[in-house]
């Protein structure tokens, strides 16, 4: 057992303080939250700090959750999150995968003008009269279609598929395998680290998405989570039919919404941590 010498544990000591520290700040805004949703609404408009609920009550749960349009809105984000995720990581395994091929005629080309796009755009203007002559305003494609692929993780995904064996792909042809079966029974299950990364990002992002919701949506029943926290936090009421919210309740029911749009998010989490911890290795060293 090596000894450590006075130093050592110093520093050893400071980094678990300052990391404990660290970690208190970080949760409390969560824990906050919660203790607000979980508060009467005499004690949330109360304000100020405390660690545990004044006057518990689920009743900001209860009126959040009896609104018609907290579920329109789970419904439109998890619609956007999984389908826009699914789509994303597709499109971009299938953009980075004959990029790394240096017999693509073009290739350097094309990726030129991928990486391109990391540094200008088209600017938000012309980008919503895009939007708006593909007919896609006042739907959830607008969330999803626009920013499909993005640069950054082409080049993500093409680092890690560089990692991969050419040998594979050749003995497959060998025995007969088209480029298409090579793709999807070989080269994709052998990239499940960095998928389910680049899946996280994209679902986390997607589920998050409020600027693109705000320019392109305007109908009530297609507002995401997002769209509808701002709806309660400008003080409009949560379902205008039946009048469930009052001033006196705001600050809990903006508590509840916000701990409800980010359950998912946490359960999700778990699942996926050990391929996330993978594909955020990508470019380490290794021994």
């Amino acid at each position: 057992m090596i000894k450590k010498n006075i130093g050592e544990r110093v520093f050893e000591w400071s980094n678990y303080v300052f990391l404990t520290l660290l970690s208190v700040v970080t949760f409390y805004p969560l824990w906050h939250e919660i203790s607000i949703s979980l508060s009467s609404a005499a004690g949330a408009m109360r304000g100020g700090l405390f660690l545990w609920p004044r006057g518990f009550t689920l009743e900001a749960y209860g009126s959040v959750l009896s609104s018609s349009f907290i579920w329109l809105a789970y419904r439109n984000s998890i619609i956007v999150a999984v389908l826009g995720t699914v789509m994303h990581v597709l499109f971009t395994a299938t953009t980075a995968y004959p990029l790394n091929r240096k017999s693509l005629p073009g290739v350097k080309v094309l990726t030129f003008l991928i990486i391109f796009t990391m540094l200008f755009g088209g600017g938000l203007i012309p980008t919503y009269l895009l939007v708006k002559s593909l007919g896609m305003v006042n739907t959830l494609w607008a969330l999803m279609i626009p920013g499909l692929i993005s640069a950054f993780n082409v080049i993500v995904m093409q680092s890690f598929m560089r990692t991969i064996p050419e040998e594979l792909e050749e003995s497959a042809t060998m025995d007969g395998a088209n480029p298409l079966r090579i793709f999807f029974t070989m080269i994709l299950p052998l990239c499940k680290p960095v998928l389910a990364t680049i899946a996280l990002w994209e679902c986390v992002a997607l589920w998050n998405n409020f600027m693109q919701a705000l320019i392109y949506l305007n109908k009530k029943s297609l507002f995401t989570l997002p769209l509808l926290l701002k709806e309660i936090i400008a003080g409009q009421q949560l379902a205008a039919q039946t009048g469930q919210f009052t001033v006196f309740s705001a600050e809990s029911a903006i508590a509840a919404t916000v701990i409800l749009s980010i359950l998912p998010i946490l359960a999700v989490y778990p699942y996926m941590q050990k391929y996330f911890m993978k594909g955020t290795m990508l470019g380490s060293v290794k021994s």
